[in-house]
């Protein structure tokens, strides 16, 4: 089960940040182009909702299964796993900070739904999802990537 839901976590992250790098792009763009919001850009901006939730809960099971996450703060201890720079990545900041990815792309999606006006609407969606994709950058297990 463990290597399944790895194999989907990995590839499924691809997805995602593809799908988020373009949504920030499409609202950076509509921003300083000041053009229109229209349908595209909602259907942009709410598949990377959709798809960053996703990988939080695959996430979130993988955390619980894999010798990476919770079982190696359980048997190491968290003081080894904090002093233990891969496995502090795996299994502390990697979780928090991709919660917190969601977190802002989430926040970003709901304020820019109650702006009227698409100069707002793509200013919402830019801060907040350029800070996610900043995030999201951050913790990223590169070394697993390539």
């Amino acid at each position: 089960m463990y290597t399944t839901i790895q194999f989907i976590h990995s590839y499924w992250a691809y997805l995602v940040l593809l799908i988020v790098v373009l949504a920030t792009l499409n609202a950076l763009a509509g921003f300083f182009s000041k053009r229109e919001y229209g349908a595209k850009d909602f259907r942009i901006s709410l598949f990377a909702l959709i798809v960053t939730h996703i990988q939080l809960l695959i996430g979130l099971i993988l955390y619980f299964v894999s010798p990476l996450g919770l079982q190696n703060i359980t048997n190491s201890g968290m003081g080894a796993v904090m002093k233990d720079s891969n496995a502090r990545l795996y299994a502390v900041e990697h979780p928090m900070v991709m919660i917190l990815t969601v977190i802002f792309i989430t926040i970003g999606y709901s304020k820019h739904k109650k702006k009227l006006l698409s100069s707002g609407k793509f200013k919402i969606l830019a801060i907040f999802y350029t800070i996610a994709l900043v995030l999201m950058l951050s913790r990223i297990p590169w070394s697993q990537w390539f």
